[in-house]
């Protein structure tokens, strides 16, 4: 498998997950039933779902009175975002270990 496909694949996979898990944690929330843990859906968001978790909380409107998440978020993707255009411009020997 190509390697930009792979990756590709990997993060539409990682941001459904973000997204699903905040719905899933908002539905579980309405009914009182135990929750996914902050942790966990932070742990999505760094590993490259931060653009799917953010999409999940304004669609499903969770977690967007905690401060932690409505900054931490997005901090998460404007991180993501610059090591992705660093590693855009690295020159290739950085890239070929």
């Amino acid at each position: 498998m190509n390697a930009i496909l792979f990756l590709i694949l990997y993060f539409i996979c990682v941001n459904l997950t973000g997204f699903c898990l905040m719905g899933i944690d908002k539905r579980k929330a309405i009914k009182g039933a135990f929750r996914i843990p902050e942790a966990t859906l932070f742990i999505v968001a760094l590993i490259g779902g931060s653009i799917g978790s953010i999409l999940g909380m304004y669609t499903f409107r969770h977690k967007t009175r905690h401060l932690l998440f409505v900054y931490g978020m997005p901090v998460i993707l404007i991180l993501q975002i610059i090591l992705f255009l660093l590693l855009l411009n690295a020159p290739v020997e950085f890239l070929t270990i």
